[in-house]
């Protein structure tokens, strides 16, 4: 998201650094906004907050800057952009045959949407808030408390 707040900002930044410190010894790579995800079921093109690659990246025609296959894929949420967020783009998301996990992180409270993948085109929901809940991304093996996520958020 191009413009984005200081709260998006810091979630971004405190989750890069949680998985680049979760990822040391997994062969998981995290990747921020710069970088193209091209989903080709839908011929689009997005710029994801986060995307997690497990093992090797998938090049799109070998584009040094359009990947494939994420099997994590996070956002966080302005108002600007939140129903795209939910709506089309998580259906473009869908058809990422890697794809595991879509976590939706709220800027403006402890709120985490997250769709875990269970089968051929289904998804499982769930809805975390409040202050002391632990966020598993189960699609990576790792989990941390979502204060940690939120480290210099202001809400105000």
């Amino acid at each position: 998201m191009t413009c984005g707040t200081i709260n998006h900002n810091r979630i971004i930044r405190n989750l890069v650094r949680i998985l680049d410190l979760a990822f040391q010894n997994k062969n998981c790579e995290v990747f921020i906004s710069d970088l193209r995800l091209y989903i080709p079921a839908h011929n689009k093109a997005t710029y994801p907050d986060i995307m997690v690659i497990e093992g090797e990246v998938m090049l799109n025609n070998n584009r040094q800057d359009e990947v494939l296959n994420p099997c994590l894929i996070i956002e966080v949420l302005s108002p600007a952009t939140e129903n795209y967020d939910r709506g089309d783009k998580f259906r473009y998301y869908r058809s990422i045959p890697t794809l595991k996990q879509y976590l939706l992180i709220s800027q403006s409270e402890y709120t985490i949407e997250n769709y875990v993948k269970t089968g051929e085109n289904q998804w499982l929901f769930q809805e975390t808030q409040g202050e002391n809940i632990e966020v598993n991304l189960e699609s990576i093996e790792v989990s941390f408390p979502i204060l940690n996520l939120y480290t210099d958020v202001n809400f105000n």
